[in-house]
């Protein structure tokens, strides 16, 4: 399939896991906040002050994981230039794996934001290595394909930490509330099974190995006069897509959840019906947001291929301000805005599987890995402070999904301003791979 043979399949396989593992991890901790933050802190689930406590920390958490995640990306992006992409790709795994089963030992807050720090380190730093090394192995031609389907591993990925946490906290532990937290915790171990099967069956890309130890890498090369131009275009284009895609995937409980809230009190449900409701409604935006970016993400592979890359980033910037605005500030029933977020999603989230095939396509194989991490990491700062509106509005209710509509309805401005950006974008429509 494809035209790829046993062994490619193999790498992308392996870096297809890596990447679902590393959204699994981040978003874990999302699912099991509500009870970690109160028994942590002394609290009673689901009281007022836990609830306000929740909304606090799991901002600031995120924030601390998205500051970790784009160190980690520039950091082991160098790493992995110097010592090799299937030993970065295990590194960083087992980085992520076991920071994210440490803390379901925490005894306090401090410890779990300590643990939470050394697993974004990997979570960033595991990108970098699984995309170079796929877009190094597999034949020129097949490129934009498997780009594509590494992307996809992310929404299975959300999709795993969602089952994890029905399964235990829903199912197998619905009762003891202080405890399933924690045995949700510990399935972030899996990835580190997964790394040890990379370890031993991938080996490096003799792309790589032909020009490794041939001189040091160096993060300042990516400034150099010969290479600024194409860092900093490709830094904006994913400053771009990194800003929007945060900014939608951040807002979906506490949209869903207040259209939930405000219908359940035109329909004068009870408070356990209202609970259902809500956790119904997550349940469907996220479905929506998710299926579409398995969608936007196939129908990336045509657009790219037969147009080129800067048409590719016309249409779908254009598309993302436009789907943002039909999804959030047109006019609409709360039900039809649940499924609107299709559209964000084949927009927003299928742009973002752009990145996986175009940034290695950027730069040397001595810098690849380097380049790519550091432009898609980098603008995770700039994203860091999301979190914080997010639990801002979301302490209002039901009264603040007007506030979140308003906001998320502003966000269409970011792929506008993308838009501006295209003379700068290097078109890289069937060119080889620079050694």
């Amino acid at each position: 399939m494809l035209g790829l043979t046993r062994y490619q399949w193999l790498v992308l396989t392996a870096a297809w896991l890596g990447w679902g593992f590393d959204v699994f991890d981040a978003l874990l901790f999302n699912y099991v906040a509500p009870n970690a933050v109160p028994t942590l802190l002394g609290l009673t689930i689901g009281s007022p002050e836990a609830q306000r406590a929740t909304l606090y920390w799991t901002g600031l958490l995120t924030s601390i994981l998205l500051v970790g995640w784009a160190i980690g990306g520039v950091l082991f992006g160098v790493v992995c230039d110097r010592i090799g992409r299937t030993r970065t790709l295990v590194i960083t795994m087992l980085m992520y794996a076991f920071g994210t089963a440490a803390c379901a030992f925490a005894p306090s807050m401090g410890w779990l934001i300590a643990c939470r720090a050394i697993a974004s380190l990997g979570i960033g730093g595991e990108w970098a290595a699984g995309a170079t090394m796929v877009a190094e192995t597999v034949p020129e031609h097949r490129r934009v394909e498997a780009g594509v389907i590494l992307q996809s591993a992310s929404p299975v990925g959300l999709f795993l930490a969602t089952g994890v946490n029905w399964l235990v906290a829903g199912h197998l532990l619905p009762n003891d509330p202080q405890l399933s937290w924690r045995v949700v915790l510990l399935f972030g171990l899996l990835p580190a099974l997964v790394a040890i099967g990379i370890r031993a069956y991938v080996a490096e890309p003799e792309r790589w190995q032909r020009v490794a130890d041939k001189s040091r890498v160096s993060l300042l090369e990516l400034f150099t006069p010969e290479r600024r131009a194409v860092t900093l275009a490709a830094f904006l284009m994913s400053l771009v897509v990194l800003l929007t895609w945060w900014s939608c995937n951040a807002f979906i409980p506490v949209v869903a959840s207040g259209l939930a809230q405000a219908r359940a009190l035109e329909l004068g449900l009870e408070r356990s019906a209202t609970l259902a409701l809500v956790e119904s409604w997550k349940l469907q935006a996220t479905a929506w947001f998710n299926l579409g970016g398995l969608v936007g993400g196939l129908l990336l592979i045509p657009f790219a291929k037969g147009w080129g890359r800067r048409p590719m980033f016309a249409v779908y910037l254009a598309a993302c301000a436009l789907a943002i605005w039909f999804a959030f500030g047109a006019a609409a029933i709360p039900e039809a805005r649940l499924v609107r977020y299709f559209l964000v999603g084949v927009t927003v989230y299928g742009l973002a599987c752009a990145f996986p095939f175009y940034l290695p396509e950027l730069f040397p194989t001595r810098l690849r890995a380097t380049g790519a991490g550091f432009c898609y990491n980098v603008g995770r700062l700039f994203a860091a402070g999301g979190p914080f509106l997010v639990g801002a509005i979301a302490v209002q209710g039901s009264a603040g999904v007007d506030s979140a509509l308003v906001v998320l309805s502003a966000v269409a401005i970011v792929p506008v301003v993308g838009l501006l950006f295209l003379p700068w974008v290097v078109e890289t429509r069937g060119r080889m791979l620079e050694d």
